[in-house]
């Protein structure tokens, strides 16, 4: 008698050399073009990496860069616009000038990195001038729970019903903060700023789009970038996909 096989695990965020992450860059790619002025501005990435510095510089925006490393800062963006680096902590803007960017970009799921993201919220409203927008990414409640039940931590999976906040460990040590679309319009608006919407950053499931990918090559990845911009933005305020976007304006 054979016995079954057990199936590999599935783990709630694909690895790192994923084809998913192909399709993943070139959404958010998309999602930030659509979203940013048709006129040159002055933006604070706080995005992490180079790649956003990069789009931005080559669509004409002044990018104000703020990385923790001077090894890390984006110096190879050409384009008309160009990159002011800065070493400094994204979660505390008390070294930028009060109304002094048109824009906030923090992609990469920074403020799920900030476990105090009332008070950086307060900061990125701060910075802002009247009438300035910010793009912020986080992680979803839904990729929290997975998480959590990942690594087996039933206690705090029973608790999250009743939490205020949701934080969930990471294997390496790191705490990250997962947010449902509520409680992400809620913590902006209490600072001041006017929600515009919140959306999924992704609505196909990683397996879905790693099963076209490896049946359909160049041609699927074009179709399910063009699916998925159209269903993100068709279900504003829903809880899917692994990150929430949302876009807010300062009054």
């Amino acid at each position: 008698m054979a016995l079954p096989v057990a199936a590999a695990p599935v783990h709630p965020v694909p690895a790192a050399d994923s084809p998913y992450w192909v399709f993943y860059a070139q959404v958010a790619a998309a999602q930030v073009a659509a979203w940013l002025p048709p006129r040159p501005a002055r933006v604070l990435d706080l995005s992490g990496g180079s790649e956003f510095a990069d789009q931005l510089v080559t669509l004409g925006h002044e990018v104000v860069h703020a990385r923790r490393s001077s090894s890390l800062l984006s110096m190879a963006a050409t384009g008309p616009g160009r990159v002011l680096p800065v070493v400094a902590d994204s979660r505390y803007l008390g070294w930028l000038q009060s109304s002094s960017v048109d824009l906030v970009l923090a992609e990469s799921r920074a403020l799920s990195m900030c476990l105090a993201a009332e008070f950086t919220v307060e900061h990125l409203c701060r910075v802002l001038r009247p009438g300035g927008r910010l793009l912020l990414v986080v992680d979803s409640l839904p990729l929290g729970l997975a998480r959590l039940a990942d690594q087996g931590r039933w206690a705090e999976l029973a608790d999250v019903p009743a939490a205020d906040v949701v934080l969930v460990p990471d294997e390496d040590g790191c705490i990250t903060r997962c947010f449902w679309p509520e409680e992400l319009e809620l913590l902006l608006l209490e600072v001041g700023l006017d929600v515009e919407w919140v959306r999924p950053r992704t609505v196909l499931t990683p397996g879905t789009v790693e099963r076209a990918l490896s049946e359909g090559g160049t041609a699927a990845l074009r179709t399910l970038v063009r699916t998925e911009l159209a269903l993100s933005s068709s279900r504003e305020g829903k809880t899917a996909g692994l990150h929430l976007v949302v876009s807010a304006r300062k009054p």
